[in-house]
């Protein structure tokens, strides 16, 4: 079975990488209308806090990396609620460029520390 560029990337990165309860990892999916950001606890299986650029409470509007850094803010906002500061960033297979680097920019800014 052929496997896509991006999928077989992806699984060289989840081989290196895994969240914990003390560092959960920060997933990036990109689609062509948004991207949405989630973290989460690979141990016990359970998404912890998540946010995108096409939920009710985001209101961002501009180009897609603009909007990127504010759901990069956005999720580093809801993180520091729910009491987590470090994380390990998972592009998913993406390369670190463009929306998915602006992302990551925008939950430094926000205070998650990867």
């Amino acid at each position: 079975m052929k496997l896509s560029r991006r999928d077989r990337i992806k699984k060289g990165i989840r081989k290196r990488l895994s969240g914990s309860a003390a560092r959960p990892r920060l997933s990036v999916f990109r689609s062509n209308k948004g991207i949405y950001a989630q973290i989460i606890d690979d141990v016990t299986g359970k998404t912890l806090v998540s946010a995108s650029s096409q939920s009710k409470e985001f209101s961002a509007n501009g180009t897609k990396s603009d909007q990127s850094v504010a759901v990069g803010k956005l999720v580093a906002e809801k993180a520091k609620a729910a009491g987590i500061t470090d994380v390990v960033f998972d592009r998913n297979g993406y390369l670190y460029h463009g929306r998915i680097k602006s992302l990551a920019e925008g939950a430094r800014e926000g205070g998650l520390n990867f």
